[in-house]
């Protein structure tokens, strides 16, 4: 998928899946829902969005756990019915991102157009979908993401990524027609579960880019821009936490107090406690606050000095590029 293929899809995945939302509207205001339809976008909406949050967040992009093949492809195809880009081509931009947060090289950053009320509008807006809609935008996986660009298994995933998605809305359909043994119900079941479900998670997920690094709480004093915003954790499965994530990438749970609710780090956990996932990366209390001081003595924000890790192509050509601290992806 080129840069006119990708901002074209784009485009699609963002303007047809509002369409389903209003003609969902039309339905819901002549009464044509039921409880079947709420089942169906429940549902998908866990599926892809654990896809997403577990599948290409946390086990493709930062590598916090281990899992068996079957279950590893399970949540790399789950991401993909997403419709957010193949898994590949998503995990570069976003290790790309974490190299460089809110600095230039950011592919999604909010903060590269000058400063007053409409700059930040400007940067918001290229936050959450513009950066996606850039023909010119290019993050090599053989560069960000060498691990993955050699699985012949996501490749195959990545190369069938269209197929995937028009999966991905047909199958609540078929749910809805299994539930209600409708046409009706399968029409519904595919604008909720489908169209409409991928609308309000691709936003849902947009908005940890363009929410997610101006408005919020910040914990640790990481260089760059990154916040905490609760009122998204649910929805976002706990990726909302992103300034405890960009402090500790390769962490499993984002959520890293009692208050702060990580669906997928909870999922992660009952994984490894039946013996589905091991080596997860855990970071005690102790290791926070270490790192809350230290980065408290550096300062941060956007504005602070950073020496970003270099590539993962790079580090596996030189050893020396390597951090020690296993918090680079």
């Amino acid at each position: 998928m080129d840069g006119k293929e990708h901002k074209l899809f784009i485009i699609a995945a963002s303007v047809i899946p509002l369409l389903g939302v209003v003609a969902v509207m039309v339905l819901l205001w002549n009464r044509v829902f039921g409880w079947s339809d709420l089942v169906v976008l429940a549902v998908m909406y866990t599926i892809a969005g654990l896809g997403v949050s577990i599948g290409y967040h946390r086990m493709l992009a930062h590598r916090a756990f281990r899992t068996h093949r079957w279950i590893y492809d399970a949540f790399a195809v789950a991401g993909t019915m997403a419709a957010q880009g193949p898994a590949i081509i998503w995990t570069a931009h976003h290790r790309r991102h974490h190299r460089v947060a809110d600095k230039d090289g950011d592919p999604h950053s909010p903060y590269h157009g000058g400063t007053g009320r409409l700059a930040l509008v400007r940067g918001l807006w290229h936050a959450h979908l513009g950066w996606l809609m850039d023909e010119k935008l290019t993050s090599d996986p053989l560069r960000y993401c060498p691990d993955l660009a050699r699985d012949r298994h996501l490749r195959w995933i990545s190369r069938h990524f269209v197929a995937i998605v028009v999966a991905g809305m047909l199958l609540p359909a078929a749910l809805g027609f299994a539930l209600t043994g409708s046409a009706l119900g399968a029409l519904t079941g595919f604008l909720w579960g489908g169209l409409a479900r991928i609308f309000i998670l691709n936003h849902i997920t947009y908005a940890i880019n363009s929410v997610g690094h101006v408005y919020g709480r910040r914990r640790f004093s990481t260089p760059d821009e990154s916040r905490n915003v609760a009122w998204l954790s649910l929805a976002s499965f706990g990726e909302s936490w992103h300034n405890n994530h960009h402090a500790f990438p390769r962490s499993a749970s984002h959520g890293m107090r009692w208050y702060e609710p990580d669906v997928s780090a909870l999922v992660i956990g009952t994984l490894r406690r039946v013996g589905l996932a091991w080596d997860v990366i855990t970071i005690d209390r102790a290791r926070q606050e270490a790192r809350a001081e230290g980065l408290a003595r550096a300062g941060g924000g956007r504005h602070a000095a950073h020496q970003p890790a270099a590539p993962m192509a790079e580090r596996m050509v030189d050893p020396a590029l390597t951090r020690t601290t296993g918090d680079v992806e």
